[in-house]
């Protein structure tokens, strides 16, 4: 079927589910709101409709991305007015459903279940939901349809110009143009390589006589990251169509996504749009009624953190163990089973169909200098309000801590934030000035990496996040090469000796050479970064340091260690030795 008559068909069934003929309800669905109880509440809703006789338009939607109010219940009433209710129970659903969805009584209603109204006159009391900071200060692309669509039904996905791109591009464009458009958008890697996607997609271009792959990277093992797996169950479609894209540029005609086992809801969500991109003819052979043909499948990994790097991935899909191998040669000449393979993360791939449907000029004009768009960011941690926030580039991390994030929990203050998953840097609180910038975060010693943020307080012990960093590092190496299998389990020790106040001056001198040694000899970047923890903690925490030293030097406490604000955990189990 060709697009016009696809996207008729869905326009024609979206404008009748939204058309106000009936009270539309919308629950977001996804692993954070169903661990804290959404499901329950969705049919919770569903039991009142039937009680009051009603007939609703009841639809599970993905992430708005507030996970400080999970459960988000929107109500879209006859007139239009909405209302956004938060951190909704079981047994909040009967009084909101008889006070708003049956009457107009929204003051008698608990003003803590209300998050916010939008398009309604005389709720003074309520915030404007465009009005809040963390709302206000987003700039949503890749999270556009995100909490809107349901991601189980493609026909919401083409209603609102899903598609329009891939359709666009094999009709009208020619493949190096699409290489050139994403060239000239400036977008990079958001994997945490930060590297050109139009230059990597390039690399791929020239013609082959074997088959050509995508590999979509949804391994997304880094502690504190979860918008790829968000966007897998918010807006499956917008990855597929990415992909797509992807193979159209590059002369591609297989994919593969590549799903960290244990996922379940983006898994099953995957599959789901993925049959019905098949069912719908954008996928398989005659892309959209062209003589363009794409097939796609998932492929589960087992609990590997390096299977997130590239040719580890590549591997993996083979049926093989997680293991880098050598390069050269590269993925984009020799790749999965032996083909030329371009591996991108989720994110990046998801901003590929609005770069071609509004053009690269725009979206380099979204962000600052060399980094371009938008960042994906999840917080989390002492934070009033963690969360996933799509924010453009060039805010500063004052704003995304306290402005977005609504600052740190309690009376405490800001002490630390870890950037960047485990391989990537430690800050301190003077480092709010510095903006979200690829290279700008690098050079202070911290990668943005995945986007993901965690916040402590100062109550939090940063030699000891360090040590839990590089403990993390050290189980999860391959122990493929030997400098990141020797290295990782020696710089374990050494924190450890630091933390149990056992270490020395040398042992940091030490740990210093075994960084720059893991750097020039590990095969990828899981051995080169994995001194990054402890470089960035020394760098902005060296008093800490210094205090651990001291008290191992003496075996007691200085009046002036005695004044220091650091906080020592006392470890329910006991340290290796």
């Amino acid at each position: 079927m060709i697009y016009s008559e696809l996207y008729k068909k869905a326009k024609e069934e979206w404008d009748q589910h939204i058309s106000g003929n009936k009270v539309l309800i919308r629950v977001g669905i996804e692993t954070n709101s169903k661990a804290a109880g959404a499901i329950n509440v969705f049919e919770s809703i569903k039991q009142q409709a039937s009680l009051h006789n009603i007939d609703i338009n009841l639809d599970k939607v993905g992430t708005l991305g507030l996970c400080f109010a999970d459960p988000v219940v929107e109500i879209i009433k006859l007139d239009g007015s909405r209302v956004f209710f938060q951190n909704v129970e079981v047994d909040d659903v009967p009084i909101i459903f008889s006070k708003w969805v049956l009457s107009d009584e929204i003051d008698q209603i608990p003003s803590n279940k209300i998050l916010a109204f939008y398009g309604l006159d005389g709720l003074s009391d309520i915030p404007k939901y465009d009005n809040l900071p963390f709302i206000k200060m987003q700039n949503r692309i890749v999270l556009k349809n995100a909490g809107i669509i349901s991601p189980l039904e493609i026909n919401h996905y083409i209603a609102n110009q899903g598609y329009a791109a891939i359709d666009k591009a094999i009709r009208s464009l020619k493949p190096a143009q699409v290489i050139e458009e994403i060239k000239s958008s400036g977008l990079r890697g958001r994997g945490g390589a930060a590297f050109p996607t139009g230059l990597k997609l390039s690399f791929m271009a020239a013609p082959s006589s074997n088959s050509k792959y995508i590999l979509c990277n949804c391994e997304e093992g880094d502690p504190g990251s979860f918008n790829d797996k968000a966007i897998l169950e918010s807006d499956p479609h917008l990855l597929i169509e990415g992909i797509l894209l992807a193979g159209y540029a590059t002369g591609a005609d297989k994919g593969v996504v590549f799903i960290r086992h244990g996922h379940e809801g983006p898994i099953e969500t995957m599959e789901h749009a993925i049959k019905q991109a098949y069912d719908s003819g954008v996928l398989g052979e005659s892309v959209l009624g062209t003589d363009f043909s794409f097939d796609l499948e998932i492929s589960l990994t087992g609990d590997s953190y390096v299977a997130g790097e590239e040719t580890a991935l590549m591997e993996a899909i083979e049926g093989k163990r997680s293991m880098p191998r050598s390069k050269p040669p590269f993925p984009a000449a020799y790749g999965v089973w032996g083909n030329p393979s371009t591996i991108n993360n989720v994110k990046t791939l998801a901003y590929i169909p609005s770069i071609i449907d509004r053009g690269g000029d725009w979206f380099s004009t979204v962000g600052v200098d060399k980094s371009t768009g938008t960042a994906l960011i999840c917080l989390t941690g002492d934070i009033v309000r963690p969360g996933l926030y799509e924010l453009p580039f060039g805010i500063t991390l004052s704003d995304v801590i306290n402005k977005i994030g609504g600052g740190v929990i309690g009376d405490s203050k800001l002490k630390v934030l870890q950037t960047g998953g485990p391989l990537g840097g430690v800050l301190n609180s003077n480092s709010l000035d510095i903006t979200l910038d690829f290279d700008k975060m690098a050079s202070e010693g911290a990668i943005l990496g995945s986007g993901g943020i965690i916040v402590g307080n100062e109550d939090r012990s940063v030699v000891d996040l360090t040590r839990l960093l590089v403990t993390f590092c050290q189980y999860e190496s391959c122990g493929k090469c030997f400098p990141c299998r020797l290295g990782t389990s020696q710089l374990l020790e050494l924190m450890e000796r630091l933390t149990r106040f056992d270490a020395t001056e040398q042992d940091l001198e030490t740990c210093e050479k075994i960084g720059d040694a893991m750097k020039a000899g590990s095969l990828c970047g899981h051995g080169q970064l994995g001194f990054n923890p402890i470089k960035s903690a020394l760098q902005h925490f060296p008093d800490e340091f210094k205090y651990y030293l001291d008290k191992a030097k003496y075996h007691l406490k200085t009046e002036s260690a005695t004044k220091q604000k650091f906080f020592v955990p006392q470890n329910s189990r006991s340290y290796s030795k």
